[in-house]
């Protein structure tokens, strides 16, 4: 174990993408850490480190947005919500990158036209030519720059990288020369924070890539999963690492009945291919990912052998995020409280995290921890609806007794 030698220890975040779903168990868990941790302020860190829709949640903090309050922005019913920011905004289509290759059809195909005749080349070769008109993207990103450049521009935040009291980082990779750029870090700290994290968050083939200065830039993930080295290479105490896409085991699902929870889900999966073409294409990516990630945490333990790395992420076996739908408010608000939860169970159980925090002076509030009743989203309570839907009979009834009662309706009543 490595003891810090500093009264202040040096804190990072890192945390992985993972769309829409990533982001919400990042939250969910982040609102369990910051009330079952003594010690720790998840807006006051040295470095946060994100990376595609971690790269949402770094910029929050990092803009002394609480866990809470991203709760609240991402998850919670935005009608309800002065600001908010709906993952819905993802499924636009990209009109914008439609239109522009379309323009480029008609020469294209006078030109395969022209290679498939007297060019005397292949039809194939001919086909091929047409790549170029293709879109690079379905759907559009531009409106995550454009609400969190709003979101940003509140009193007390900044879309400026170099106005935040604390360092933020966001990757992405650029597309010409398969690079990582960090955001935020100097030659790249004048690029709004907004636009980077637009330009981590591009997933290649769902969103277009972003163009910053001439310069193309998609997802950050193509790399490295998480990015954690930039804040090592730094110097910390203690890298604590959020990743939300772990593989699924299948052959083991759902907690054992002595750990299941009324938050566990009820159901197992029989087999990954049984979910078809979308499930084996999940799992593949999730594997790759995730087994990239732990051999970047084991290279690091050898790297940085004087700070402490810290992983949180989701059981393997729990199959609730693997069949989610984050697209739904209800199952948005179901799944952070599902990542809240769990997270406050793997504080509970792993002994050995417990006394790797101690020695950077933070320790479990067990008082939290120990109260079954606390939850991040209520449980929506039918008695209450119920005598909501009472009260508004009664008075209905009223109502219609006045009406009937009324003189004018008396004098027309015939019987």
């Amino acid at each position: 174990m490595k003891r810090t030698t500093t009264p202040s220890p040096r804190i990072a975040l890192a945390m992985a993408g993972g769309g829409p779903l990533g982001a919400i168990y990042e939250i969910g868990a982040l609102c369990a850490l910051q009330e079952s941790l003594n010690g720790i302020h998840f807006n006051r860190l040295q470095h946060y480190v994100g990376v595609s829709a971690g790269g949402f949640i770094a910029a929050g903090l990092a803009n002394g947005i609480t866990p809470m309050q991203l709760f609240g922005l991402f998850i919670e019913d935005r009608k309800r919500q002065t600001e908010a920011f709906d993952p819905a905004w993802l499924l636009q289509p990209a009109f914008a990158e439609f239109f522009s290759r379309s323009l480029l059809l008609p020469e294209l195909l006078l030109r395969g036209a022209w290679n498939s005749t007297l060019g005397r080349k292949s039809l194939m070769r001919a086909l091929e030519r047409l790549s170029p008109s293709l879109p690079t993207g379905i759907f559009s990103n531009a409106q995550i720059d454009v609400e969190l450049r709003r979101l940003f521009s509140r009193p007390g935040r900044s879309n400026d990288f170099r106005q935040l009291k604390n360092r933020l980082t966001l990757v992405a990779t650029h597309l010409d020369s398969s690079t990582a750029v960090a955001f935020g870090r100097p030659g790249w700290d004048h690029i709004p924070i907004s636009k980077a994290v637009q330009a981590s968050a591009a997933l290649p083939g769902l969103f277009p890539p972003v163009e910053i200065e001439g310069q193309h830039f998609v997802d950050g993930a193509l790399i490295k999963t998480m990015h954690a080295s930039i804040a090592l290479d730094e110097g910390v105490d203690l890298m604590l690492c959020l990743n939300p896409l772990v593989p699924f085991d299948a052959s083991d699902p759902v907690l054992s009945s002595e750990s299941a929870t009324p938050w566990a889900a009820p159901e197992p999966i029989p087999r990954i291919a049984d979910g078809g073409l979308p499930a084996v294409l999940s799992q593949t990516f999730r594997s790759l990912i995730h087994s990239r990630l732990l051999l970047g945490l084991k290279s690091y333990e050898q790297a940085y052998p004087n700070t402490d790395i810290v992983l949180i992420e989701p059981d393997h076996r729990d199959p609730e995020l693997y069949l989610a739908n984050t697209f739904s408010y209800s199952q948005r608000r179901h799944l952070a409280e599902h990542a809240y939860q769990q997270t406050r169970q793997l504080l509970r159980s792993r002994q050995n995290l417990a006394g790797k925090l101690h020695y950077h002076g933070i320790t479990l509030n067990h008082a939290a921890l120990d109260d079954e009743r606390r939850h991040l989203c209520p449980p929506r309570r039918p008695a209450a609806r119920v005598g909501r839907a009472l009260t508004k009979l009664h008075h209905l009834m009223d109502d219609l007794t006045q009406i009937i009662q009324s003189p004018e309706r008396q004098g027309r009543t015939t019987w």
